[in-house]
This record gives C-alpha cells, structure tokens and sequence, in this order.
C-alpha cells in the first residue's frame, strides 16, 4: 500500500536556507516512488498556489503575505503560515488520510502537526531548538522550551541534523531518545574545478545575520589584506547587509570586498570553484548547507566550534573561536600562506564529501516513513 506522506516546512526554494535546501533535495531522491505520495506545504514568495511536478509530489505553496528578505521570515508570517498550514492540512487530510506528517522544525511546523492528531515526525534544525538562537531568548525562557518539550514527547521520532544540535536539545529533554540524520550535498553539483584566476579567494556563503559572524570576518580580513593581497566574497542577504558593507566602507575594503546579494542556488557552484578558502565564522550552526558544499567543491574551510558544522572538520580545515578576529586572520594567514596545505585539506574535503550524498540521506528518512513506529 502507497502511505501518505505530508511534510511541513515553512521555507522552501527559494525562500529559506538549510532546512529549504533539505526538503528540496529530499522530495527529489522521492520523485517516483512507488512507496509514497508526498504533499508539501510551504510559503510563496507570492500568491497561494499549487503545483504537481510528478504523479506522488504536490506542493502547496501558501500566501503569508511575504515581503522583503526572502532568507528570512518574521514572526508575523511564521503566525500567518501556521494558521494557514494548519487549515489546508485538515481539509487535505478528509480526502488524502495522512499516515504520517514529517515536520521540519519543532515549532511552528512540529507544533501544527502535533495538533492534527497524526503520527509525525520532527527534524530539528537549529532556530527551532531552545536557546540556539538569540532572536528567540525570552520566549525560549518562558515559552518554547516547555512547548518544545511536550511536542518532542508527542513525536513518534526526533531527528537532528548533528551531534551538536543533539547535545543542545538534551538540554531541554535530558532522556529523550533522539536520532541523526545530516544533511546532504550534491557531489555531480558541487565538485572542484582548476581556477583560472591565480588571486587568491575567501568565500563566505550564508545569511547575512547577527548569528553568522560575518563583521569578524571583515575585521579579520582588513588585517591579513595589510599582509598578503586578496580578495573577500560574501554571497547572501540578510538584515546586516547594510551594517556590513558600511564596515567594509569604513575600513577601506570596499575595492576588495564583494557583496553579491542573494545568489541562485545554481550559480552558486562557479563561486565555489573560483575561491580558495572557506570561512564560515558562526556563533552558532547546525549543519551547514554552505560548508558541505565548499567541502564538495574541495575547499579548505575555517569554521567556528559551534553546533554541527565542526562534524565536518575531519584534518581538511582549521576550527577557530567565535567572535575572536585575531584567531581568525590567524588561520587565514596560515592556508593564504601555504598553497600545500590548502590543496591537501582540499582534497580531504572532496573525499569525506562522497560519504554524504542526499541519496543516503533520503534513505535514511525512509525507514521512518515506512515504519509503523512500534519498533522505534
């Protein structure tokens, strides 16, 4: 028998980050299955609309009345789409029976599919998990962690995304049972290339937010630019957009610094192959989307000891402080300096890439979809 599958997720391409990039690739490793019919609901950009790409997936795509930053959603339109999401799911669920709901993020979506009184799932992904974000402070104290806790509970199975992002929610939930799946990267995608360029390249990839760190990178990059010459890009869109390229102003980096705005998922591949370095300077992470696919395109990356992106350090990069720009112009300094050392951590990341294929990930998945959850 074909189980109905119903996946929850606010964000999706090409609203969103990591959690967007996840569900897309998931529900293409699912294109044709003959084991489940999977019904999407997510946020437009726009208008509400639907979409049936293949005979087993259909994507609703709801009206939340998004405006500005398509990276970011605020509290209005996560209020918006859980009011929405909940009423189409209900309606859905009278003619399509639902045998299971696969909710990213505990709240909003693990909340909505707790109150449908369906099996589901949850896949935590970092915001969602108390005290990893500090927009959510306050009502992580009085609100989220208590509420995280009883959906948690009412879960038939809870998912991170990391080692760390595990750690992090056993501080809400000390005994729950809590299982790893990471996320994946698309290796014919995202591969290494020769450059044609021989000026040497820092890339960051991500949100432009508090919590990413990036005026630590500026900082750190103005000092290793009064040592050896090169170039920063900065690839992505957020709230601090203005208040980091009027850093980089003030600096007198604006020659040497691009801010590219948000970039197509599909040219992001060329940026990588043109860069030399990663850095992604986190005060807190997951597991980053933007990191494994530096990694795929054979990247020595720098990261930050936060959450589970330093799970994907394994002798191909160098872990730093967060917030600590000295230790970070430090560690570029050392793989500017060292052309061997950038080409060895580049091929390590290469091959412990090839170990992480949405494909596995997807597999991963399906043995809680398919399970009656009994046994788990």
């Amino acid at each position: 028998m074909i189980k109905q599958i119903l996946i929850l997720n606010y964000e999706y391409p090409p609203l969103g980050g990591g959690a967007a990039n996840a569900t897309y690739h998931l529900l293409k490793q699912f294109e044709d299955s003959k084991q489940f019919n999977i019904t999407l609901i997510t946020s437009s950009t726009d208008k509400q609309k639907k979409l049936s790409d293949n005979d087993n997936i259909t994507i609703h795509y709801l009206d939340i009345g998004k405006k500005g930053n398509i990276h970011y959603q605020s509290s209005k339109e996560l209020l918006t789409y859980s009011v929405k999401a909940l009423s189409l799911a209900r309606k859905l669920n009278k003619t399509q029976k639902f045998d299971l709901v696969h909710a990213f993020f505990g709240i909003p979506c693990g909340f909505i599919a707790m109150l449908l009184g369906i099996p589901f799932i949850v896949s935590l992904r970092g915001s969602d998990v108390p005290f990893y974000s500090r927009r959510w402070y306050y009502l992580d104290i009085f609100i989220f962690r208590y509420l995280s806790k009883l959906i948690w509970y009412k879960a038939k199975k809870v998912i991170a995304n990391s080692q760390g992002l595990k750690n992090l929610a056993l501080k809400t939930y000390p005994n729950k049972n809590i299982s790893i799946i990471p996320n994946g990267v698309d290796t014919n995608l995202f591969y290494p290339a020769k450059k044609s360029n021989p000026d040497l390249v820092i890339l960051f990839v991500g949100r432009l937010i508090e919590r990413k760190g990036v005026d630590t990178l500026i900082n750190a990059f103005a000092k290793v630019l009064n040592v050896i010459p090169c170039h920063l890009i900065i690839a992505g869109d957020g709230n601090q957009r203005t208040h980091l390229e009027s850093l980089a102003n003030r600096l007198g980096l604006s020659k040497s610094i691009d801010f590219l705005g948000v970039v197509e998922h599909k040219d992001l591949p060329e940026i990588y192959r043109k860069s030399d370095i990663y850095v992604l300077p986190s005060k807190n992470e997951g597991m980053s989307n933007t990191c494994l696919e530096a990694i795929a395109s054979g990247l020595p990356v720098i990261i930050t000891e936060t959450g589970g992106t330093a799970e994907l350090l394994k002798g191909n990069g160098i872990i730093i402080e967060p917030d600590n720009v000295i230790s970070l112009k430090e560690a570029l300094l050392d793989l500017l300096k060292d052309t061997n050392k950038r080409k060895q951590f580049g091929t390590i990341s290469r091959e412990l890439a090839k170990q992480m294929s949405w494909h596995n990930v997807a597999n991963a998945y399906e043995k809680f979809y398919k399970s009656d959850f009994e046994k788990i």
